[in-house]
């Protein structure tokens, strides 16, 4: 099938629109002074890239992709279930419970922080990874719960039921059929979720008190130094990870992601 010329003009578009205000955050990474009127930085400096290579730098990194992951490998775990029965069944208080589900994305989340705090504390979950983890799902959650009952609404139970009738038991079913059958909402739910703990910032400081710290936590902190280098390195190295697991994820699962739009080379 012939590809249409506006595709690859679209592509590019968006490309050009995506890359061009990192330019500015490029060059601040690398220079040293960079005063108006200049158009380009007079001299170029490594101290943000020995930045980068400091041990707190790459601790926190460390910490991020530890909360990240977890909480996204937990948002999927938890949504999985709820987001069968809200998909596949209905039931009295069905509504309600899809409210309930959505009340901490709907409600600020520094309102539902402020009322955890007191239960992280009095349990001494604060100022620890895992209070952060377990905090970072209440944000996650109703995303992963929302896109897998989509999902399940969609998924056909024939499949499931053919499993079992030919002698395939409950995790056998599970294994071999629903979730390969899931894998594009899975994988579509596990992205989000990793991006919206990967730059949460508020949940993690109240919870965290400053102990646990994140990129999100360091960079914030260098635009409020004004280190313009700094916080430019710093910018570059948040959102990297992210952009090479989407490409990543985009790369392995190909058509199967189908919310990216993008097939296999």
């Amino acid at each position: 099938m012939k590809r249409s010329p506006w595709r690859g003009a679209a592509v590019a578009v968006v490309a050009v629109v995506t890359v061009l205000p990192m330019v500015p955050v490029v060059l601040w990474a690398v220079a040293g002074a960079w005063r108006y009127p200049a158009l380009l930085p007079p001299e170029l400096s490594a101290r943000g890239l020995r930045l980068l290579l400091g041990d707190g730098v790459l601790a926190a990194l460390g910490t991020s992709v530890l909360v990240s992951t977890s909480v996204a490998l937990l948002a999927c775990l938890v949504g999985l279930p709820a987001g069968r029965a809200l998909g596949l069944h209905r039931f009295r208080g069905r509504r309600l419970v899809q409210f309930l589900l959505l009340a901490p994305i709907i409600v600020p989340p520094l309102a539902v922080t402020l009322g955890l705090q007191v239960f992280f504390i009095r349990y001494g979950l604060a100022d620890t990874v895992a209070g952060v983890v377990l905090v970072q799902l209440v944000p996650t959650v109703p995303y992963a719960a929302s896109l897998l009952a989509a999902a399940h609404a969609d998924l056909d139970t024939d499949h499931e039921q053919a499993a079992r009738v030919l002698g395939a038991g409950p995790v056998a079913t599970l294994r071999h059929v629903s979730l390969p059958l899931l894998r594009p909402a899975l994988v579509t739910a596990f992205l989000l979720t990793f991006l919206i703990s990967w730059s949460e910032y508020v949940l993690t400081l109240l919870v965290g008190g400053g102990r646990v710290t994140t990129l999100p936590l360091l960079l914030f902190s260098a635009i409020e130094s004004s280190d313009r280098t700094a916080a430019a390195a710093l910018g570059l190295l948040v959102v990297a990870p992210p952009v090479l697991l989407v490409l990543a994820v985009t790369r392995v699962a190909g058509r199967d992601v189908a919310w990216m739009g993008v097939s296999r080379a």
